[in-house]
C-alpha cells in the first residue's frame, strides 16, 4: 500500500471522512426521507454538502435538509443498493417542465380514421 498521494492521482486511496454533512431531504409526513440523486452517467448516489451555503447554491433556498454524518448517510443508502456518496456537487440540470400532450386529428380519408369510426 502506498502512503503517498501524487497530484495526478484521480482520488485518494483511502476514504477520508467528510464530517457532518448537510443532506437534502423530502418531507414524508411526520418524518423526512433522504433524497437520492443520479450522477451524469446514471448511477444512483446519496448527496451531502459541507455547508448550508453550498446546498443552497446548488439546490435552492427552499430545499429542506438535515445534518448527518458521512457514515450515517452511507448506511442509509446501502440497503437501497446506493453505495456512492457525492459531496458538494455543483452542477445540476434545470427542472424539467412538463409539456402539454400533443394531439393531432387524423384526416378523414385516412385508413386509420376509417377503422376508428
Amino acid at each position: 500500500m502506498c502512503l503517498f498521494q501524487y497530484d495526478d492521482d484521480p482520488e485518494p486511496e483511502e476514504r477520508v471522512p467528510a464530517g457532518p454533512l448537510y443532506v437534502p431531504v423530502r418531507p414524508g409526513g411526520p418524518e423526512v426521507v433522504v433524497r437520492l440523486f443520479r450522477t451524469p452517467v446514471g448511477a444512483r448516489t446519496t448527496v451531502g454538502f459541507t455547508s448550508p451555503d453550498r446546498l443552497v447554491a446548488t439546490l435552492g433556498a427552499e430545499q429542506p435538509w438535515i445534518r448527518l454524518s458521512e457514515a450515517a448517510l452511507r448506511s442509509m443508502g446501502e440497503p437501497l443498493g446506493v453505495f456512492l456518496l457525492t459531496t458538494d456537487p455543483t452542477f445540476t440540470a434545470p427542472a424539467v417542465a412538463l409539456a402539454p400532450p400533443v394531439t393531432t386529428a387524423l384526416p378523414e380519408e385516412s385508413p386509420v380514421a376509417a377503422r376508428i369510426a
